[in-house]
């Protein structure tokens, strides 16, 4: 970890202006009007997503995104920092604003039917989800983190396509779960994050890659990628 020293500022003004983070750290013994804050890296916002126009609209007809699950353009190559929350109540906004001017708003739902899981058995092999859960978080961790590789990066691919086929024939050959959909996600989502990262061979903003340790002007524009054919193919040559 790294050690972030605010004590300079003196304990009244610490105290003030952050109240949560002095209590918490307090609670864990920590004084941080005497003790320097122990810092280590988080998971705390992902820059990209779902590529959305002006409007919030993805190139699926009538199906918008905003919020952090969206790639609107506004945070850059790094998170604009705290902004976050303003930007996710602006595009919520210009979602609103066009699905009324497009008519949209009184369409209504079709009606979905119950999921027909005839045909599937449950081998009650759930324990795969969990260990496959913790696998896929301990792999982006690892490889995919603050600094990057080529090597870990391509290592890491190999073993998401792995969790992939061992999650989807488990998805196929089973009722249909939340937990099982959410970890599919989480894999497709993981291997769409290498792929570009590998694609990239620069370091910008929050990518560092320390084969290539430097801002390149090939890469100044974002990039787009989209799943490629069977997952089991090798995209990344």
């Amino acid at each position: 970890c790294v050690y972030l020293d605010i004590r300079h500022r003196g304990a009244d003004f610490i105290k003030k202006r952050f109240p949560n983070i002095y209590e918490n750290c307090l609670a864990r013994g920590i004084d941080i009007t005497e003790q320097m804050i122990p810092v280590v890296p988080a998971a705390h916002y992902i820059c990209g997503g779902i590529l959305v126009d002006e409007w919030g609209r993805t190139d699926i007809e009538n199906l918008y995104a905003c919020g952090e699950v969206a790639c609107t353009g506004m945070h850059g190559a790094n998170r604009l920092a705290s902004n976050s929350l303003l930007e996710a109540f602006a595009f919520a906004d210009f979602c609103i604003e066009d699905i009324k001017r497009r008519g949209l708003g009184d369409s209504g739902f079709p009606t979905i039917p119950d999921w027909d899981d005839s045909g599937v058995f449950d081998r009650n092999e759930w324990v795969i989800i969990r260990h496959n859960y913790q696998m896929l978080r301990a792999l982006m961790w690892d490889y995919m983190g603050i600094v990057r590789s080529m090597s870990r990066l391509f290592r890491a691919h190999d073993r998401v396509q792995e969790i992939w086929e061992e999650i989807d024939d488990f998805y196929r050959k089973n009722p249909v779960r939340r937990k099982i959909l959410e970890l599919r996600n989480m894999t497709y989502v993981a291997e769409l994050m290498i792929r570009s990262a590998m694609m990239r061979r620069e370091s910008r903003g929050l990518h560092y890659l320390a084969d290539f340790p430097h801002p390149d002007s090939r890469y100044a524009d974002d990039t787009v990628i989209r799943p490629v054919g069977v997952y089991r193919e090798n995209h990344i040559k």
